[in-house]
């Protein structure tokens, strides 16, 4: 049976991998009150599509940060991709790369960065930095990935220590303990320079006072993953930073928090233009991604659906669930009148009464 839609590989994913290892890819905090709203809320929202246009030719095209990309579905920031498939990190980024989409590179890879550039060397990627413990552990990870051709710098900011995920806790699973630091640090001797516990830490001191240093840091545009209130996007536009990806990590960190998609409006009026806002989470179908870019979104970035694809087939699953999302936006544009992404706009939705 042909798979058609992203739950499509969710549920084949589900078959193919570990209990232990399903869990850690699908695992929530604490209830999972957060996660499943991630989904529930894009269901709340409505489409006003106008009609007797000619939508003989629509474009997906997009830029962020100033970079074409084929259309504004990317790849989030997930951990340990060998978990979904063998090469890991690399068929991710040469999917990413065949789609014309950037991937957002995890601190967590599981394969080499160098391994990752060679594999999709024309790709556009970004690198996500979990600020450790150790600051010049930080400054060696971002300036590895600027050296190493990434385009920006993804800081995610709600990580001050890890959430509770309750599945994990029961499996016993420690992917952590389990980080071989060469694959992100320069050599060998500088991976036995550094206790593997570092990487198993989260830096809870990390703080807005800190983000001029990571500026001095690194040409690289600055953006600050996991922002969800107002005040934080207004303290985001005061410290310069580049832009702001909406996310409640995939409501893996504080549950009971809003969904990301009902966070949006509030970031998107904060910022009022001043930077790029992206967003992540609970996207599953084209309607979603429009919706999104509605509210005022320049990109959405695709989690957990990108390990499904990852499971089920490898490079060619994830370049299948780029597809078909890229396919279903092209239809959602069409059938609401949309012939490029510069005319969607607020006025195609509307907040459902269910």
């Amino acid at each position: 049976m042909p798979l058609v839609c992203l739950t499509d590989f969710q549920a084949q994913a589900r078959e193919r991998l570990p209990k232990a290892s399903w869990d850690f890819i699908e695992g929530a905090a604490d209830e999972g009150i957060t996660m499943r709203d991630n989904m529930a809320a894009f269901k709340k929202i409505r489409l006003r599509p106008r009609y007797l246009k000619d939508v003989s030719q629509v474009d997906t095209g997009t830029t962020i940060q100033g970079e074409a990309i084929s259309a504004p579905i990317c790849i989030a920031p997930t951990a340990f991709h060998c978990i979904a498939w063998p090469d890991g990190e690399m068929s991710t980024a040469r999917a990413a790369q065949a789609a014309g989409v950037c991937y957002i590179t995890s601190t967590y890879a599981s394969c080499t960065l160098e391994d990752i550039v060679a594999s999709a060397p024309s790709g556009l990627r970004w690198f996500q930095l979990l600020v450790q413990p150790d600051w010049q552990l930080n400054k060696q990870l971002i300036q590895r990935a600027e050296s190493l051709g990434f385009k920006a710098l993804v800081v995610s900011v709600d990580v001050p220590v890890i959430g509770k995920r309750r599945d994990d806790l029961r499996n016993q699973i420690d992917l952590k303990a389990n980080i071989k630091l060469c694959k992100i640090l320069q050599s060998p001797d500088e991976a036995k320079a550094v206790p593997s516990s570092l990487l198993a830490a989260m830096n809870a001191f990390f703080c807005w006072d800190h983000i001029p240093w990571l500026q001095s840091l690194t040409r690289l545009p600055i953006i600050l993953k996991g922002i969800l209130t107002r005040e934080d996007a207004e303290l985001a536009v005061k410290h310069n930073v580049q832009g702001i990806l909406v996310s409640n990590h995939g409501g893996r960190q504080l549950d009971e928090v809003p969904a990301s998609i009902d966070a949006l409006a509030e970031v998107v009026a904060a910022v009022q233009g001043r930077m790029e806002v992206y967003l992540d989470g609970g996207v599953r179908t084209g309607n979603d991604v429009l919706k999104a870019l509605a509210l005022g979104a320049k990109c959405i970035f695709l989690g957990r659906p990108i390990l499904w694809g990852l499971t089920c087939k490898g490079e060619k699953g994830v370049e299948e669930v780029l597809n078909i999302l890229k396919e279903e936006f092209r239809t959602s544009m069409t059938l609401t009148g949309c012939r490029s992404i510069a005319e969607i706009n607020r006025d195609l939705i509307q907040l459902s009464r269910l």
